[in-house]
């Protein structure tokens, strides 16, 4: 039996090597950096348009969803000068379904914009920092540009190789050991690989979204207001970012800080600023999934 394990060790490993070396040759379509990607694009996009309505449709029902008109129109009125910006980066992206929903929980300080342009705004962040329209373009942009970024696709691959690295740990230890190990790995795999984002693709974000926004004609200087009022907000201050999700946020001024006066000339920039008119195009299957469970 052993042997047999052995053996079905070594192929799993063969084909992992293999699902390796082809990650290895993706480039991140933004920055130029290398990442390891083994899902496609189209999969998590997909995935993405399933898991939207999922997460969008409780709210909707409970009258949670876009319930504050003036809210969402600004909102809204935002993102639609963001969206351009993000397609001069990425013209593939025009053919996106992009969407932006405002969850209304006032305890929840987040935002988020999953592949394929579906995004989300909390009104907790209204709440707890009170942001400028110019602080608000920070949050979308950034969150934009990790969909720019493909940072899910990467997630989701990480996600694929530890599925992978269990199973190959369950393989060789055989069946008496194979749950610890696996318990084992999958917590190691929780702390190193799927967290939300890396602290490099948090940073690539920040770079990327600064300036969508100050292109879309937000001032970047309020990328520093921004994270002073979240750092007051959650109480977060200071330089350590171990084991954290985002970089500190005092880091992250500074690291902001310097890149806003290079921003300037885009934010300064009097050329007219297009938009994209997000309503007309709400994909239909997230509208008519969305009202047909509000009846």
């Amino acid at each position: 039996m052993a042997t047999v394990r052995i053996v079905r060790a070594l192929r799993t490993i063969a084909l992992g090597a293999t699902i390796l070396a082809l990650a290895a040759c993706q480039t991140n379509p933004v920055t130029g950096r290398k990442q390891f990607i083994v899902v496609s694009e189209e999969a998590a996009i997909a995935s993405s348009s399933q898991a939207y309505v999922q997460m969008l449709t409780p709210y909707q029902k409970a009258g949670k969803l876009d319930d504050d008109p003036a809210l969402t129109a600004r909102i809204v009125g935002i993102t639609e000068r963001l969206i351009p910006q993000a397609i001069a980066y990425r013209p593939e992206t025009a053919s996106w379904k992009w969407s932006v929903k405002v969850i209304d929980d006032p305890k929840t300080i987040n935002a988020w914009c999953m592949a394929g342009g579906k995004m989300a705004f909390y009104t907790g962040l209204i709440v707890a920092l009170n942001p400028t329209d110019d602080e608000i373009a920070q949050v979308m942009g950034h969150e934009i540009a990790h969909a720019l970024s493909k940072h899910q696709v990467e997630k989701m691959s990480r996600q694929v190789a530890t599925q992978l690295g269990v199973q190959v740990l369950s393989i060789i230890t055989g069946p008496q050991y194979g749950q610890i190990v696996g318990s084992a790995a999958t917590q190691a795999a929780q702390v190193t690989l799927t967290l939300p984002n890396s602290r490099q693709a948090e940073s690539e974000a920040d770079r990327i979204g600064i300036e969508l926004a100050a292109k879309a004609g937000y001032d970047p200087r309020a990328a520093v207001t921004l994270w002073q009022k979240m750092a007051k907000a959650t109480g977060s201050a200071g330089k350590g970012d171990f084991m954290s999700t985002h970089p500190a946020p005092e880091k992250r001024m500074e690291a902001l800080a310097a890149l806003a006066p290079q921003m300037m000339q885009f934010y300064e920039n009097k050329a007219p600023r297009p938009v994209f008119r997000l309503r007309a195009a709400l994909d239909q299957a997230v509208f008519i999934a969305l009202n047909s469970g509000a009846r």
